[in-house]
C-alpha cells in the first residue's frame, strides 16, 4: 500500500521566539543575532529543519528514557521509519525514507501582528563575567509572541500495521515540544510554543485506519500544554 495524508495544524507563539538567521553583516548599533526571514517576504519564517531537529530530538530522549541523546544511528526502528536514518554500514543498515515530511512554515497574522507594534522585537542581554564583572551585552531578535505560524506536515502510509503507532509518535513529540521550547535560549524563557486546530485530510489512496481515531490522536496536543497567552 502507499499513499499520502496531510497534517495540518497552527502553532501559537506564546513567549518570544529566536531561530536564528545570517548575521554575516551587521552595522554598527545593528541587531546582533536576527531571526531567520523568508527572502520572498521578509517576514520570519519556521525552518522545517528547526522543527523537525527538535522534535526528533526530544522524542529519543523519551524513548530512551534518557536525557542524554544517542546517535541518529541509534535510534528506534520506529522513529527512524518516521524520521529517515542515513543508514549505518557497520550494522549493514540501509538508509531509509522518512514517512514524515516537514515544510518551512509562514505567519499567517502577519497584519495583526503589524497593527500591535510589528513582527519582531529586540531584546537586549547582558552577560556579566562572575570573576571579572566584565559585561557583554548584546542584541537578540525574537517573534514576538501570539504570533501563529501555519504548520503542513506530509505522512507517507507505507504499512498499515504502522499508521496509528506513528500517528501516536507524532502527537508525543508535539506534545513533548509543548512543554519544552523551539528555537534558542529556552531555559531563559524564550520560544514557548502551542498548537491547535488539526486537521487530517487523505490525499492520494486509501487510509486503512479510522481517519476520525488518527485525528483524535492529535487533537490530545491541544490539552496537554501548559502555557497560555493570558497566564
Amino acid at each position: 500500500m502507499y499513499g499520502k495524508i496531510l497534517i495540518k495544524c497552527k502553532m501559537t507563539v506564546l513567549t518570544g521566539m529566536h531561530i536564528g538567521g545570517s548575521s554575516t553583516f551587521s552595522a554598527i548599533g545593528a541587531v546582533d543575532s536576527p531571526v531567520v526571514r523568508d527572502s520572498f517576504t521578509g517576514q520570519p519564517m519556521l525552518p522545517g529543519s528547526s522543527f523537525k531537529g527538535k522534535m526528533r530530538t526530544l522524542l529519543a530522549k523519551a524513548m530512551k528514557n534518557h536525557y542524554i541523546t544517542q546517535e541518529c544511528a541509534d535510534d528506534p526502528e520506529e522513529l527512524k521509519r518516521l524520521f529517515g536514518s542515513a543508514g549505518d554500514h557497520r550494522r549493514q543498515e540501509y538508509p531509509k525514507a522518512a514517512r514524515l515530511q516537514f515544510t518551512d512554515s509562514f505567519l499567517v497574522n502577519a497584519d495583526t501582528l503589524k497593527t500591535r507594534g510589528g513582527l519582531t522585537e529586540v531584546k537586549y542581554e547582558n552577560t556579566i563575567s562572575r570573576l571579572t564583572s566584565m559585561a557583554n551585552p548584546r542584541q537578540i531578535e525574537r517573534v514576538v509572541r501570539g504570533s501563529v505560524f501555519a504548520i503542513n506536515l506530509v505522512y507517507d502510509m507505507e504499512d498499515a500495521e504502522d499508521i496509528k503507532n506513528d500517528f501516536a509518535n507524532i502527537s508525543r513529540g508535539l506534545k513533548l515540544l509543548s512543554m519544552d521550547y523551539l528555537g534558542g535560549h529556552g531555559s531563559r524563557g524564550y520560544g514557548r510554543v502551542a498548537f491547535n486546530d488539526f486537521e487530517i485530510t487523505i490525499k492520494d489512496g486509501e487510509c486503512p485506519a479510522d481517519v476520525n481515531e488518527l485525528l483524535k490522536i492529535l487533537k490530545e496536543v491541544e490539552e496537554y500544554g501548559v502555557f497560555s497567552l493570558q497566564a
